[in-house]
């Protein structure tokens, strides 16, 4: 059942992805900053960071957050097992990514500033993108793991 479960997030995480990634460029477009996969995407390629967009960058930082998207619901998946997981333990669990990304890894490859040194409204909407992934991904599974 772990595997299915995982199988199960995987996809879920995608699909959650997706919405995220609508949130995500809502609160660029308003507030101008740019979105933190692409951040995170330039400052892995060769020759990594700098304002500059680069050949290919974006099918790189789509390509990128969908898999960090399926990774991230696969655990989520093969966690819960057989069970629907709320909608809130979904967002709770989003979160905790969140925190874990852009208050760990993210600042230390140099690709965001840490959630406390980084503007408010960015990390507003990285808040909101990420209840919504922890939402969509909980909702998917409920979905699919209904009847058990």
């Amino acid at each position: 059942m772990v595997v299915k479960g995982a199988a199960q997030g995987a996809a879920a995480g995608v699909l959650a992805t997706g919405a995220m990634t609508a949130v995500l460029e809502a609160g660029r477009r308003l507030s101008g900053h740019g979105q933190p996969p692409r951040h995170i995407v330039r400052a892995l390629l060769p020759g990594g960071g700098g304002a500059v967009p680069r050949r290919g960058e974006n099918a790189a930082t789509a390509v990128a957050h969908a898999g960090f998207g399926a990774a991230a619901g696969a655990l989520f998946g093969a966690a819960t097992g057989r069970r629907r997981p709320s909608r809130l333990l979904g967002a709770g669990y989003a979160l905790a990514v969140m925190a874990a990304g852009y208050q760990g890894w993210a600042p230390r490859i140099g690709a965001q500033p840490p959630l406390h040194r980084d503007r408010p409204d960015r990390v507003a909407t990285l808040a909101a993108a990420h209840v919504v992934y922890g939402w969509g991904l909980a909702a998917a599974l409920r979905r699919w793991r209904r009847g058990r």
